[in-house]
């Protein structure tokens, strides 16, 4: 069985948050806010969700110049370094695809001397334990992490009783957190 990492040509069950879901409503937020030039801040280029985030903003952005991706490790120093990049081409919102990620997009803000969300909307993922006690508290797109691991847990009880479980991938949908991150972009 697989958590959030279908593999094509495996037969395998998979339990997976609903990627594409989850960067549609994060760029429709940013859209709604007026930000005309979002970016996307992804982790390495072989990590599944990171594909398909990927594959979800070109299909939702009116426009994804190649310019307005980058890739890095799932940390506060790589957000940092790909959001640093992303703001020297005036990128004005940032989604990101974990929560370390958009705390290290803040960090690089800060650095360049905007605020946030006042010069930068930032929109992270997954809806860490203390994302709300960040500094602005973090808007996110928070993962189902009970309905999945419950999934998860009654496949593989299927799959020992049984021997065997229908593959297949369960999508489970995500939710948009608004917290102080993202603001009405400057005009």
């Amino acid at each position: 069985m697989l958590i959030n990492a279908s593999i094509e040509g495996l037969d395998l069950p998979c339990v997976s948050c609903d990627d594409a879901v989850a960067v549609e409503q994060a760029w429709r937020h940013l859209e709604s806010l007026g930000h005309e030039r979002v970016g996307l801040v992804l982790g390495p280029s072989d990590h599944v969700p990171s594909r398909r985030k990927l594959a979800a903003a070109r299909a939702v952005a009116k426009a994804l110049p190649p310019e307005h991706v980058e890739r890095s490790l799932f940390s506060l120093e790589g957000g940092q370094a790909a959001a640093s990049r992303l703001l020297e081409r005036g990128v004005t919102g940032i989604v990101c695809a974990s929560d370390p990620l958009a705390l290290g997009a803040v960090r690089a803000a800060r650095r360049r001397g905007l605020a946030v969300p006042a010069d930068v909307s930032v929109v992270g993922f997954d809806d860490s334990a203390f994302m709300n006690c960040t500094a602005p508290p973090l808007t996110t797109v928070r993962q189902p992490i009970e309905a999945m691991g419950r999934a998860a847990v009654e496949l593989l009880s299927a799959l020992i009783q049984s021997g065997a479980v229908p593959p297949g991938e369960l999508l489970f949908e995500p939710e948009l957190v608004v917290r102080g991150s993202t603001a009405q972009a400057r005009r």
